[in-house]
């Protein structure tokens, strides 16, 4: 297993562990984080992001955590 590999396992599992805290379908996470609805179920066949989509998934998890937290 690649570090690349490996650190696409970690983005999965934290997304998973997002949607299951925040109750959000992953079609919407999917639309609001990257514009592609169908961007989690890619992850979950397989697919490898770009860097530059994580970081802007997990930018989208931060900020979405802390608009929640600050409401």
């Amino acid at each position: 297993m690649t570090i690349r590999q490996l650190g696409e396992q970690m983005l999965i599992r934290r997304i998973e562990i997002f949607l299951r805290d925040t109750g959000m379908p992953w079609t919407k996470f999917g639309r609001l984080a990257t514009h592609d609805p169908r961007f989690v179920q890619d992850l979950r066949n397989g697919r490898i992001p770009r860097d530059a989509t994580a970081k802007r998934v997990e930018h989208f998890m931060n900020i979405y955590r802390e608009d929640a937290r600050a409401n």
